[in-house]
């Protein structure tokens, strides 16, 4: 790994465990507001706010564990696709968050959700593996 690309992930690292302690800290201050976007399907929307923003702590700290990180990054990953309904939701339904935020900025919601799993597979060093069938030519009959 070259010297910048190590800077470029230290620094990734870095910066993705202050937004999701900054957003997992918001989620016990905030949680009237968080729990109002919790899509009206879901049970308990409190209680899943809680629980994110405790994941959303615990995989920050992960983050900053060598030995944690790919487990930590992997649980991220797996949060904010748990969570993209919510952001979704936001969108399909603009008039119920009027206050929070304007509709454009509703749906850029959903793409950022895409970078972020991104940033964080680059932080973590998760490599798209190749698909079997290029391991593995086929067989031909």
């Amino acid at each position: 790994m070259t010297a910048r690309l190590g800077l470029a992930r230290t620094i990734s690292i870095g910066l993705l465990a202050l937004l999701f302690l900054t957003t997992g800290t918001l989620h016990f201050l905030k949680s009237a507001t968080f729990a109002s976007i919790v899509p009206p399907w879901l049970p308990a929307p409190l209680l899943l706010v809680q629980i994110s923003g405790l994941c959303e702590l615990l995989g920050a700290i992960g983050l900053l564990i060598p030995r944690l990180r790919r487990g930590a990054g992997s649980g991220l990953i797996a949060l904010l696709i748990a969570v993209f309904p919510a952001n979704l939701y936001m969108a399909l339904a603009p008039s119920h968050f009027a206050n929070f935020a304007s509709p454009a900025l509703l749906w850029w919601r959903l793409p950022l959700q895409a970078v972020l799993i991104a940033w964080i597979c680059f932080a973590i060093g998760l490599k798209p593996q190749r698909s079997d069938y290029r391991r593995y030519p086929q067989r031909r009959e």
